[in-house]
């Protein structure tokens, strides 16, 4: 499938904004299941920008706007050409996941920030499904069960830096809470797992040549002699509808962007992503 995505950012001042530094991390990733053909981020009013690729390997267009403005818009555009192959069975045992060279190489990946450290109670559930399982990756799979069928998918009904203990709480939450959710059990278990962003067209068969309204979405990964992909939001294995821009330890390594201001007390923030499959 070949998706072109327009991801528009438009922040709002309530005066003058004198100064604006950030970060965008918007630009899709080519992987053995997804080529980008085509991509670029533009900035009004006109930059200074710089391009690397962070710890993580995302790509990352730093930008800095010096003139003062009342309105600034980020537009990121991209082509990507996707081809998912389903996900192998289940590898690895317990003892293989706990193994140092596993443990040591994704260290990252196994600690409990603030965002994905699950309550007590969830933290529990999560050790019985590793219990009742043989290999992790089932586990991992009974895992992103679990978040789906006891969290329902409310939007608005959290912040965006809400964690996943409040999402667990009130049984409610977005795609990032439930990525969060799932990420923390997955690591209180022992099994390496990582947050990703990116895209999800929203129907199942899109129409070549319609444009769909959609958002920034959130799903999850973990090591099984290789990293398994899983939406535990809509409960299925990403397929060629969906587009990576990031990997990290959880939304804050992700951020579409990041940055500071000086001048204008507030601003507001409005997003629009349009999703059109081409071919």
């Amino acid at each position: 499938m070949q998706l072109r995505i327009v991801h528009t950012t438009r922040f709002t001042y309530d005066g003058r904004a004198v100064a604006s530094y950030n970060q965008a991390r918007l630009t899709p990733v080519t992987t053995p299941e997804q080529i980008v053909v085509h991509s670029r981020v533009e900035v009004t009013p006109k930059p200074w920008t710089s391009e690397y690729r962070d710890y993580f390997g995302t790509a990352v267009t730093a930008f800095e706007v010096l003139d003062p403005h009342e309105v600034m818009t980020v537009a990121a555009t991209s082509t990507v050409q996707t081809q998912r192959r389903p996900a192998p069975a289940p590898v690895l045992s317990w003892e293989q996941v706990a193994a140092r060279e596993v443990s040591d190489r994704w260290t990252e990946y196994l600690t409990l920030s603030d965002l994905v450290a699950p309550p007590a109670d969830f933290a529990q559930r999560a050790k019985q499904v590793a219990a009742d399982h043989e290999r992790p990756g089932e586990a991992a799979r009974d895992m992103c069960q679990l978040v789906h069928d006891e969290v329902d998918h409310v939007p608005g009904s959290t912040e965006v830096r809400g964690t996943a203990a409040t999402a667990w709480q009130q049984r409610a939450g977005v795609c990032q809470d439930v990525a969060h959710l799932v990420v923390g059990g997955l690591r209180t278990v022992g099994i390496p797992a990582r947050y990703v962003s990116g895209y999800a067209h929203p129907e199942v068969d899109p129409v070549v040549g319609a444009t769909t309204h959609g958002a920034s979405h959130a799903w999850v990964e973990w090591w099984d002699d290789g990293w398994r992909a899983f939406d535990p939001c809509h409960d299925v294995e990403p397929d060629d509808r969906y587009v990576t821009i990031a990997q990290g330890r959880d939304h804050a390594d992700v951020r579409p962007i990041s940055g500071i201001y000086s001048g204008a007390a507030t601003s507001r923030l409005e997003v629009s992503v349009e999703l059109t499959r081409l071919a």
